[in-house]
């Protein structure tokens, strides 16, 4: 059998995620409005029992779109509910079994930093119906039901309560959710939706384990230390050894006096610099390859022929 890496799952106060997941064999998971009335309906009880806040959602025929915020560490345990709870009211509805959603869902977890990361998601889920020609020409994105874009466009009072607004609002520039900010808001979408043309842009969205800066994706890596096994992503667990590589290198150039400049000129025979080889060897999975590139000796042949000849070297000793 074989078995596919997991995906990530990483939970702590105060995380965002863009979460989607898809209905089993590419099958609907909503055969009709009431279907998605009962799955908006099973959400706002998983928010009342989560405390999950939801900036954005959209509803499709075979897949759904959420960008949550967990104020608790309970991603896992609330999906879960979410999850379990609208296929058993589905399937009941309808006089089906069996599975409704297809695997696990995907969550890539976003930077809320306010560098505009938690805006690239929520855009992504508002423009989806967009993307995938839902909407007539000349059609409003407010037309299409299913989304929050339209919750964003309506007074509070008419919102549901688990919707937070603010922080998207914020990171458009948009100061207050008034009448007025609100009209922004969606002339901005509105151009932003014309001017989507390059696909590019939402590479991140699709691709990776998390949405955000190199100083974000390092501040997971360290949450992450000593939780991956060997059935989670291969990159993801890559990306690990080498932070752990980085933090061994700072190390020893501290102890040897080195500047980053300092390591690179020194050549490969130097004994200090091979004994750094030698460590990050011994400490890491990382490949002779990258370990070559990124101490600046040469190729992983030479680097292997270094290991050799010293240890030939220590043998006749």
């Amino acid at each position: 059998m074989i078995r596919m890496p997991r995906q990530l799952r990483i939970q702590y106060e105060g995380a965002l995620y863009h979460v989607m997941s898809r209905g089993d064999r590419g099958r609907p998971i909503f055969l009709d409005d009431v279907d998605r009335q009962d799955f908006l309906k099973t959400l706002a009880e998983a928010c009342q029992k989560t405390a999950f806040f939801v900036h954005a959602y959209c509803l499709m025929r075979n897949h759904f779109h959420l960008v949550l915020e967990t104020p608790r560490p309970n991603l896992v345990a609330g999906m879960r509910w979410l999850l379990s709870a609208y296929t058993i009211r589905l399937n009941c509805r309808h006089k089906l079994h069996g599975h409704v959603f297809a695997g696990r869902y995907k969550a890539l977890v976003v930077d809320g930093s306010g560098e505009g990361y938690l805006r690239t998601a929520c855009d992504y889920v508002h423009l989806n119906p967009a993307r995938a020609g839902l909407l007539e020409s000349g059609a409003r994105l407010l037309e299409f039901p299913w989304s929050s874009f339209g919750c964003y466009l309506a007074a509070p009072k008419h919102r549901p309560a688990w919707l937070r607004v603010d922080r998207l609002l914020g990171e458009h520039g948009i100061g207050g959710d008034t009448a007025a900010g609100r009209e922004e808001f969606e002339r901005r979408m509105e151009r932003r939706r014309r001017d989507e043309g390059d696909p590019r842009q939402w590479q991140g969205m699709r691709r990776g384990w998390y949405l955000g800066g190199e100083a974000f994706k390092n501040q997971l890596l360290e949450r992450l230390q000593g939780a991956l096994g060997p059935n989670h992503s291969g990159a993801l667990r890559r990306q690990q050894e080498e932070q752990n590589a980085e933090a061994i290198l700072a190390q020893e150039r501290t102890r040897l006096g080195w500047s980053e400049a300092d390591l690179r000129r020194r050549a490969p025979r130097d004994a200090d610099k091979l004994a750094l080889a030698r460590r990050l060897r011994r400490e890491t999975s990382l490949t002779l390859e990258h370990l070559a590139r990124r101490l600046g000796m040469g190729h992983r042949n030479t680097l292997r022929n270094l290991f050799y000849q010293a240890d030939k070297t220590t043998q006749r000793r």
